[in-house]
């Protein structure tokens, strides 16, 4: 048995779940709703009161273990996106790099020619609290975690200087310049 698969997801007051036509549907109390379609081999089930969500494999093969956890896994991120939300930090480093909230979305200064907008998909919310931080909030974290991602693309860290776009805690490994040895 998988160790994360067979522990039940519990549902926290204000949050409804229905599974109806191979679909999973959560709603959150802030009015957030996330959707999602489990893997044909993984049955979900609800318990009557709406206080448990539990997944069965229908067997032992290898890919019924993997799909076990995993299915678990996205139900209850689900459950957590509609209650808590999940949140990316990105810093911005480097001199005249910056960025500034545009149009629901983030325009970068990042040392191109141009600026670049990104546009953040349906359901996720960009905020700018100064010129160097960026915030990404949403309820579905793989929409989150991918848009920080796409936004991260832009200008990576380099190794050198360290400039670039950065998650808030991520460690850049930085390299040593070209050392001039006095040739005699």
């Amino acid at each position: 048995m998988s160790r994360i698969g067979k522990q039940p997801v519990v549902i926290p007051a204000g949050v409804k779940v229905k599974f109806t036509d191979g679909k999973l549907l959560v709603e959150g109390a802030k009015g957030q709703k996330l959707e999602f379609v489990p893997h044909r081999l993984m049955q979900v089930e609800v318990d009557e009161a709406g206080k448990v969500v539990k997944v069965v494999r229908p067997d032992d093969e290898r890919l019924s273990r993997a799909l076990h956890g995993l299915t678990r896994s996205l139900i209850a991120n689900m459950i957590e996106g509609v209650t808590k939300g999940y949140e990316k930090r990105l810093k911005i480093e480097g001199i005249g790099y910056q960025a500034a909230a545009k149009n629901k979305g983030v325009e970068l200064t990042v040392g191109y020619a141009n600026r670049v907008l990104m546009v953040p998909p349906a359901g996720v919310t960009v905020d700018v609290p100064d010129q160097t931080t960026i915030v990404i909030k949403g309820a579905d974290k793989q929409k989150v975690g991918q848009f920080a991602a796409e936004v991260r693309h832009v200008r990576p860290p380099e190794p050198y200087k360290g400039k670039g776009i950065r998650y808030e805690n991520e460690q850049v490994r930085r390299k040593e310049g070209k050392s001039f040895a006095s040739g005699g």
